[in-house]
């Protein structure tokens, strides 16, 4: 009876123990975060901050933006231009495009007269050939050293030219004209350093001399200035087949001439 006693009375020391038991425990309140709440006093209208602001300006929005700050502050204005990259071709192009879509945009449905559809196009035809005519220097030597580069703009900037609107008046047509004169004079210049730079070789190479006679044609003679560059500075080229021969063209043992028939560096007989 005693032994049995104890135990009873040992196990009732251990359940005096148990968690369940426990009064601490039962009296005791978990530690719960503090609630911020979303509303009161300290809750009032703010700006976005920057990150968050320019997160919801499109292109166009951040170009005018900017285009406001660099007006107001020249020195920033100046370091924007040296530290932004230089326009590639494709993106140039790409620009051109969208003020051409805003020049056929404006084209009036249906028939009407030549005034009505000038004046209706006039801001968007003028912007385009001002585009044209700010980005055409960004293409010439020097500020281009690669005659192919500045080919290659030349020749897409010339297509758009051809693509403006044709005009009965000769008051209405001074845009194209004007356009046709300038990228003509650049023709010029690129195709005059060219022809120091190998002969011009790379202007026959690429097929440059038959783009720009084909330019010449469907502006209607217009592109005079760039097929004189041609005829004189690379009479070998041949889209003047009136030009005299040049010297190193007539021989046919000279490197031009082996160059150009794809002999050069071909095996030479020596010996009888």
């Amino acid at each position: 009876m005693t032994s049995r006693k104890r135990k009873a009375d040992d196990d009732g020391d251990e359940m005096s123990l148990s968690p369940l038991s426990s009064p601490a425990i039962s009296s005791r309140q978990l530690a719960r975060p503090a609630k911020k709440p979303r509303g009161g006093a300290d809750l009032a209208g703010r700006p976005l901050s920057l990150p968050r602001l320019l997160e919801t300006l499109d292109n166009t929005q951040l170009r005018a933006v900017l285009h406001t700050i660099c007006q107001q502050h020249p020195d920033i204005g100046r370091e924007v231009v040296l530290g932004a990259p230089r326009p590639s071709v494709a993106s140039a192009l790409e620009v051109l495009g969208d003020y051409q879509a805003k020049l056929q945009a404006a084209v009036p449905f249906g028939q009407s007269s030549s005034d009505y559809t000038y004046f209706r196009v006039k801001q968007p035809l003028a912007a385009l050939v001002d585009a044209i005519s700010d980005f055409t220097p960004q293409f010439l030597p020097p500020v281009e050293q690669q005659a192919n580069v500045s080919l290659q703009y030349l020749d897409a900037a010339t297509k758009v030219i051809h693509e403006l609107p044709d005009w009965e008046s000769q008051q209405y047509r001074h845009h194209k004209d004007n356009a046709y004169d300038e990228i003509s004079g650049a023709w010029a210049l690129v195709i005059t350093e060219a022809a120091k730079r190998g002969g011009g070789f790379v202007l026959h190479t690429g097929g440059w001399d038959q783009r720009l006679a084909r330019h010449n044609q469907q502006s209607g003679g217009k592109m005079e200035q760039a097929m004189a560059a041609m005829a004189t500075e690379v009479p070998w080229a041949g889209n003047n087949p009136n030009a005299a021969p040049a010297s190193g063209l007539s021989d046919p043992n000279s490197i031009l001439n082996q160059l150009i028939n794809g002999t050069y560096g071909s095996p030479v007989r020596v010996g009888p």
